[in-house]
């Protein structure tokens, strides 16, 4: 394709090649600072660089670079550009497309821009798009510079071969090798929206929904709550460091008095540690590895201390205080020296990546560090959640939904006519409760009397009855769920019996699970109320750990894949309230917890806004409650339940 590049530096020659575009594409390079012009990731990070230049696309094969902070050639007025950029970002009647936006986003809230739907990001519809029969694209294969290569036919410089090694600001903005540069980003992101759009409307339009109504208002959201960050408490993190460190070389010595000099490193899994306890003791192997290896995990720790408390009683304690060691060397590793190797030196702030398309069913996950992985408050008996603490005069939110993904079932349940489990929640009673009184045959009364006999412990069943019971779980692998999380014993009958009540309690739930399962045999696929497609090519597979497998992703992600879709529908409303809060820092999401600074005298204001967005109506057809539980505290270790 011929292009018709250019430099613009007057603003309103700016504005005529706008015009009045409904679809604007844009793009922005970045330089560090001078105090960090010899750091090589400063330029991504909006605290220790600046926006050098803006590209614009309205019509493919044409764009106009914009140059705004470039050391030498002309630059546009800053002020200028500013003002006409934010009018356009914030515009809600034009769509703005970028690819990756949530890049463009947080260098944009960096300068007091809160980007505003209609936004289409190229990069989540590249991942809405399939790379083969049964696949859709990798994140690793949704870069722009593939993407163009594959779909466009044009082979692109990269960064290193436009700079040669310089700075972006260094280059000579009104040079051929720049402009091109910087306006093909625009221009391709604008070339990949319509042929994105036209493999959606062709093949599979509720993608193109999903990606214009929630992938790219979510992108824009991640780019925000990167830049926020999560603030560390250093002084916390240094004391439990050292606390760390003195645990451990107590029980590295308490270890090394029952099995000598034997090396066990830092978690207990060493090769020399396994030959000692397979080899040398001789214990039985009770479980393996993928690689039909010994097993060292947790869990095969806890099945050799439940052998030996029987067979080889004076062994017991070496497991006690391996677990303990490898709590210790957790916390230690996770959570002290891997949140500080994060740490950014400007903010004192961790800013983990977050990733709404890495899985399968359209949940979040983290990296660097991975912020997701936190103990919950109720099994934190370290503190690691206090490491992130609110600035003084603030405090730490979080409003987490409460249930989503039962009621989700509830809701499937009832659209195969059984409004067991949803009568449950209009009514406001308790679900375990009701799980209890089911596979039990107790009195619905009798299930919710804390007073009762066996109530924690039946509790603590119906709860995990209630989680795995979507999911196609069976009698053996609700055995060990009890076991080895919840450390109660049932026999195998005991636990078919369980699974058999509830089926018979809530007669509608084989017949969703038959349904769903032959639905996915038939299209080799599932997909969410919303319709996110996920592709099962082993469904029908002859071998019965993969059919099996895929059967349960067939129930997995119409409830998990839901909830998630949910959760981002909030994410958009609640992007779209920003503008006028911007006190309201979003900083976290973990599960199906929205986390977020604000100043201490905005409590309320800021509970009732995100809870009217996380309760709202997801779709028509959803006729349930949905509830935003919201908890507050100067850490996020130490927050208290909110009362309604």
């Amino acid at each position: 394709m011929d292009t018709n590049y250019k430099s613009v530096t007057d603003i309103e020659e700016l504005k005529r090649y706008i015009g009045d575009a409904k679809i604007v594409s844009f793009d922005y390079e970045t330089s560090p600072d001078q105090a960090f012009r010899d750091d090589g990731h400063a330029s991504l990070d909006p605290f220790r660089s600046h926006i050098v230049e803006c590209s614009y696309s309205v019509k493919e094969g044409t764009a106009v670079a914009v140059p705004l902070k470039h050391l030498t050639g002309q630059n546009m007025d800053y002020d200028a550009w500013y003002a006409f950029h934010k009018a356009l970002l914030m515009n809600g009647s034009r769509i703005k497309v970028c690819h990756n936006i949530a890049f463009e986003s947080s260098f944009s809230y960096h300068i007091g821009i809160v980007i505003q739907a209609p936004v289409y990001d190229t990069m989540c519809a590249a991942q809405m798009t399939q790379n083969g029969e049964y696949a859709f694209r990798k994140l690793s294969e949704s870069g722009l510079k593939t993407l163009s290569a594959a779909l466009l036919d044009t082979k692109r410089k990269t960064f290193a071969e436009t700079t040669a090694g310089r700075h972006f600001d260094e280059l000579d903005p009104q040079d051929a090798a720049t402009i091109e540069y910087a306006c093909e980003d625009s221009d391709q992101a604008l070339q990949l929206y319509r042929i994105f759009n036209a493999w959606f409307d062709r093949y599979l339009s509720r993608h193109r929904w999903i990606v214009e109504n929630l992938e790219s208002p979510t992108a824009v959201y991640l780019g925000i709550m990167k830049h926020n960050g999560a603030p560390l408490d250093l002084s916390l993190m240094e004391k439990k460091k050292q606390e760390a460190e003195a645990e451990m070389e107590k029980l590295r010595e308490q270890i090394a008095f029952i099995i000598g000099d034997v090396n066990i490193g830092a978690n207990c899994s060493t090769r020399a540690f396994k030959e000692y306890l397979y080899g040398t003791l001789g214990l039985p192997v009770l479980k393996t590895t993928l690689s039909n290896k010994e097993a060292a995990d947790d869990q095969a720790m806890q099945m050799l201390k439940e052998w030996c408390d029987e067979n080889r009683p004076e062994l017991s304690e070496l497991f006690t205080l391996v677990q303990e060691y490898r709590k210790w060397g957790k916390t230690k590793s996770t959570y002290i020296d891997g949140y500080l190797k994060f740490l950014n030196p400007v903010t004192g702030c961790i800013h983990p990546d977050f990733f709404a398309l890495s899985t399968d069913t359209g949940r979040f996950n983290c990296q660097h560090p991975n912020a997701q992985n936190m103990p919950r408050k109720t099994n934190d008996p370290i503190g690691v959640r206090n490491f992130i603490r609110a600035p003084e005069g603030h405090l730490i939110i979080s409003l987490d939904f409460s249930q989503i993904e039962l009621r989700v079932g509830a809701f499937y349940l009832s659209q195969s006519g059984d409004d067991t489990m949803k009568d449950v929640y209009l009514k406001n009673l308790d679900l375990h409760a009701k799980t209890t009184s089911v596979i039990f045959g107790v009195p619905y009364e009798q299930a919710h009397d804390k007073n009762s006999e066996n109530y924690k412990e039946h509790r603590t069943i119906a709860k995990n009855v209630n989680f795995g019971v979507f999911y196609g779980l069976f009698p053996r692998g609700l055995q060990k769920t009890l076991k080895f999380k919840a450390g109660i014993e049932r026999s195998y009958e005991e636990c078919s019996d369980m699974i058999e009540n509830l089926k018979t309690g809530y007669p509608g739930l084989s017949v969703w699970q038959e349904e769903v399962k032959d639905q996915a045999s038939r299209r080799m696929y599932t997909e969410t109320w919303l319709g996110r497609r996920r592709y099962l090519p082993n469904i029908n597979s002859d071998d019965w750990g993969q059919k099996s497998f895929s059967e349960r992703c067939a129930m997995n992600t119409p409830i998990q894949g839901t909830a998630a879709d949910i959760l981002k529908m909030a994410v958009a409303r609640i992007l779209a309230g920003l503008p006028e809060r911007p006190w309201l820092k979003p900083i976290l999401q973990i599960h199906d917890e929205l986390t977020f600074i604000i100043p201490e005298d905005k409590l309320s204001e800021a509970v009732t806004f995100v809870k009217q967005c996380m309760e709202a109506k997801p779709f028509p057809e959803f006729d349930l409650p949905l509830i935003a539980e919201a908890s507050a505290g100067p850490a996020f270790g130490s927050m208290e339940e909110l009362d309604d």
